[in-house]
């Protein structure tokens, strides 16, 4: 009985409740009824108030019936009056027929019939009489309750390009939506827009090679910017030079990128973007919300398939029906996964994870309370004194993100070397930093450089920190402990729940690490994300013993929300005291000295990783003069 807009459908009845307490307008009417004409509102107008007239006094609710009409113009006036004149008795039949069946079962029971459509009246307004009632009421006509609720609304930029997002409950969705609208262009110059990407097309002839050649890339989009101008100018020619180039942003976005994908990617609230099958629409995991549905589509599977494409042809990858599998990333470090039919039943699947523009540090790690300032302390000073430690914890616990924290402790006068598969990590420009890469075989299975090609290179680069994406597999976990065994820092991520899931894992196939290697590991950091709520903490630190047994030194308390102290230390100080030559008091004393250095960074807001390295660099260099500032309580100037 809705058309898609949510508004009433030409010819049928709809039939809405009076609420006699509500306030309201005439506009009321004409927005419940749109597709009426002026002379047909009139004419409604004047069978309403004569139908409510009749109406006899009910205690609670009044039904009106009103008939939407089509407006027919090709009709002859003779033939619209008679056909006005059959709606009116149509409307006083049906209004006639409803109050008499309102006032049986009212008699019976009490209650309103359209009881779900309408909101409880006051008591004082039953006092008022009908008739004066229906003459002040009848643009107080309510129609159904909102189906949407919003949770949360809005805005950012993706290439100059405003992007309006709400965030809805929907009745009947089991999950939250994810809107995404470009509020600046209507409908209409998007049909415009639509014209002029297609001649775009047929202007703009390129090879294939000059879309793969990524040397190309800035030629290609100066040729496509000078085209769109041209054409802009001819279908707008009034636009100012803003509005020229918002238009021309969007058209080089939906020409040579992913299209509204692309412009979803820019949000930087969102960790993964999904495309399922065509049939759906993209679903994205948003950091505060979890996972969305949103309202954007792709075309048809092609269309999937023709993004994948693009996105293997960048990385010097194909994907095909005989290798339907693809795993590459995007120019910004951005990690995409791509399937084909058959192996994806459903459809052809896109799956992109974002790597964090704004790289966490540890400062906002303490603000989002993540880990706590004594726990923060613990880790530097365990790094400081090139302790190796593993980072382990559940897919999406922030394992890459505590690893980027804690390498902010490293001193700059030290050379780091970083392996991943895709770069994540994001180091302060104050420190001696090489990253690499892992690379895949090409389409004849020869190229492929794994993680343990770039460990075994890495300890001829005089390294004196390394640090590892993840460990999966024999043969990287023998190449790490050998490099830690070699007088090495060694700093990874694993796979495990808790500290003592850790050391089983490495300790039994696939891994199968001898015990006897497991005590040049100092520290276990074992991250964790709430699934229900979303929130990540730190979990666990803990220490491994002589005798490869687990000593938990740190515990997160569900309740409380903070990490608690479990068990007293029995190998970290003491080897601290044991190469390092402090007492008890001394390394109390720095553990304090550390912790008011992580609050001072709290306090002043200090969350850019360059800035935050600035600050622990001159730590390392300029101790005295960075500890004047911090008991002084002032922002840190460089002189």
């Amino acid at each position: 009985m809705y058309t898609n807009n949510g508004l009433p459908s030409p010819c049928h009845a709809i039939i809405y409740s009076v609420n006699e307490a509500n306030d309201g307008n005439d506009r009321d009417f004409l927005n419940a009824a749109p597709l009426l004409t002026k002379d047909l509102y009139m004419l409604y107008h004047k069978v309403i108030i004569s139908s409510l007239n009749n109406i006899p006094r009910i205690k609670r609710k009044k039904e009106v019936v009103f008939l939407v009409a089509k407006n027919r113009g090709s009709r002859s006036e003779k033939q619209e009056n008679k056909q006005k004149n059959k709606q009116s008795k149509q409307v006083k039949k049906e209004s006639r027929r409803i109050d008499k069946r309102n006032i049986n079962q009212r008699n019976k029971s009490g209650r309103s019939v359209l009881r779900e459509a309408a909101t409880k009246t006051h008591k004082k307004s039953y006092k008022k009489s009908s008739r004066q009632a229906s003459s002040q009421n009848l643009s107080k006509v309510m129609l159904s309750p909102p189906l949407t609720r919003t949770i949360d609304s809005y805005e950012y930029k993706a290439k100059n390009i405003p992007i309006k997002v709400t965030i809805l409950k929907r009745k009947g969705e089991f999950v939250p939506l994810y809107e995404v609208s470009i509020s600046s262009i209507s409908k209409t110059t998007e049909f415009i827009l639509e014209r002029i990407r297609q001649e775009l097309v047929k202007a703009v002839n390129l090879e294939m090679i000059d879309i793969t050649d990524l040397k190309k890339s800035k030629l290609i989009e100066s040729q496509f910017e000078e085209t769109i101008s041209d054409l802009i100018n001819k279908y707008f020619p009034d636009l100012d030079d803003e509005t020229k180039g918002f238009l021309t942003s969007y058209l080089l976005t939906k020409s040579l990128g992913l299209g509204m994908i692309e412009f979803v990617m820019h949000d930087s609230d969102l960790e993964e973007i999904v495309v399922n099958e065509a049939s759906e629409p993209l679903w994205v995991y948003h950091r505060k919300h979890g996972w969305l549905k949103t309202n954007v589509f792709v075309r048809d599977e092609e269309q999937t398939r023709h993004y994948a494409s693009i996105i293997g042809r960048k990385v010097g990858r194909q994907i095909t029906v005989l290798e339907p599998l693809l795993d590459a990333h995007l120019e910004g470090g951005d990690r995409v996964n791509a399937t084909l039919m058959p192996i994806s039943t459903a459809g052809n699947t896109l799956t992109f994870r974002k790597f964090a523009r704004d790289p966490w540090t540890i400062t906002k790690f303490i603000q989002t309370r993540t880990i706590s300032v004594e726990a923060a302390a613990i880790i530097w000073m365990a790094i400081q004194y090139e302790m190796s430690a593993i980072i382990a914890g559940g897919t999406a616990t922030g394992k890459t993100s505590a690893l980027n924290c804690f390498a902010d402790f490293f001193p700059p006068n030290q050379r780091i070397i970083s392996i991943e598969d895709t770069r994540e990590v994001r180091l302060p420009k104050y420190l001696h930093w090489v990253p690499m890469n892992t690379r895949l075989p090409n389409a004849e299975g020869k190229g492929e450089i794994t993680m343990e090609d770039l460990l075994v290179n890495s300890l001829r680069m005089r390294p004196d920190r390394i640090l590892v994406g993840e460990v999966r597999r024999k043969r990287e976990a023998e190449t790490l402990f050998e490099a830690i065994h070699t007088g090495h820092s060694v700093y990874a991520t694993f796979h495990a729940n808790n500290a003592h899931q850790t050391v089983e894992r490495l300790t039994n196939p696939p891994v199968d690490v001898p015990k006897i290697l497991l005590p040049a590991i100092s520290l276990i950091i074992v991250q964790f994300r709430n699934r229900r709520t979303g929130i990540r903490r730190t979990f666990q630190i803990a220490e491994i013993l002589e005798d490869s047994a687990v000593n938990i030194l740190m515990q997160y308390d569900q309740k409380k929300d903070v990490l608690v102290r479990k068990n007293p230390s029995k190998s970290l100080f003491k080897n601290l005291k044991l190469y390092t030559g402090m007492s008890d008091a001394e390394i109390r004393k720095e553990l304090k000295e550390k912790e008011k250095v992580l609050n001072y960074l709290v306090r002043f807001n200090i969350t850019d990783v360059d800035d935050v390295g600035r600050i622990i660099a001159e730590y390392y260099t300029n101790k005295p003069n960075l500890m004047r500032f911090v008991n002084a309580n002032k922002r840190f100037i460089e002189e």
